[in-house]
């Protein structure tokens, strides 16, 4: 038995249907039990937990032989992130005085970096997770591809892409949500001994200008990338209902600086096998 956490999303879903695919039983933790009907119906179990509910995440925990965590994103979070620390300790507790053989948990492509920014959570997620005694994974996955659905619609009616990805031509590490979920269940099936970090990156780097490129063939319209000036970003980001939007802001200077970035070398990361125009593809069906 397997208990995953988040399988209302992209991510946990394809970790749940791998293992059940692999013959395994997954026990669905949902925040609901209306959240949770589907996955009854595709065979899981399911338990009721809120992810600041120690207790309820115990019992959710208790005779599995993994458990995959992927602690909910916060894009607006307050100051010095105590939601997140939240549901971090509890996380812990849980995880703790349930004692499942092992714990794979989705983190980030730097993970590592000490400046301020908003990836600093799942820093904490590791920091937290990571003195458990028993073994657990930190998946680093990096920039996913399916942020490119809000590049669609743009680039049909406009053949514009705004990028606060910038120089437009820098290659960053991106991956699909599927292999992000296929290698996370790959993950909870292996053993190790201790903590245990795996960088995941997609089978080659992308740039804005590539995911312009790729909508222009697959929209048979010519699409150019944009980038949006530094100066504008708060009050873009204010504009859109953000109250404290520097820990955004901070994570894509460090992605434009480089600071966010993989511990090992391109060469030494684990690679998907998902290409970006695959999954444009998909999200462009999906837009239709």
């Amino acid at each position: 038995m397997f208990a995953v956490t988040g399988i209302t999303g992209q991510v946990g879903g394809v970790v749940a249907l791998a293992l059940r695919a692999a013959g395994h039983e997954v026990r669905a933790v949902v925040r609901s039990a209306e959240k949770g009907r589907t996955w009854a119906g595709e065979g899981c179990d399911v338990a009721v937990a809120e992810m600041h509910d120690a207790q309820a995440l115990e019992r959710a925990f208790t005779g599995t032989d993994g458990v995959f965590i992927l602690l909910p994103p916060n894009f607006d979070p307050s100051d010095g992130f105590p939601e997140s620390r939240a549901m971090i300790e509890a996380i812990r507790r849980a995880l703790e005085a349930a004692a499942p053989k092992r714990v794979v948990c989705l983190s980030t492509i730097g993970a590592q970096a000490g400046q301020p920014n908003l990836l600093r959570q799942l820093s904490q997620l590791e920091a937290v997770l990571g003195t458990l005694p028993m073994p657990v994974a930190f998946l680093r996955a990096g920039w996913f591809m399916e942020n490119t659905l809000w590049d669609i619609e743009p680039a049909q009616l406009t053949g514009v892409i705004d990028s606060y990805l910038q120089p437009l031509d820098k290659p960053v590490p991106m991956v699909a949500t599927a292999d992000v979920g296929r290698v996370a269940a790959e993950l909870l099936q292996d053993t190790w001994e201790g903590r245990r970090v795996v960088e995941l990156e997609g089978p080659e780097r992308v740039s804005p200008l590539d995911i312009a490129a790729a909508l222009s063939m697959l929209l048979g319209r010519p699409v150019r990338a944009r980038a949006v000036p530094r100066a504008s970003w708060e009050a873009l980001f204010r504009a859109q209902g953000m109250r404290n939007p520097t820990p955004r802001l901070q994570m894509l200077d460090g992605f434009n600086a480089g600071w966010i970035r993989f511990e090992a070398c391109e060469g030494h990361t684990r690679k998907g096998q998902l290409p970006l125009r695959a999954v444009l593809a998909g999200l462009t069906a999906r837009v239709d």
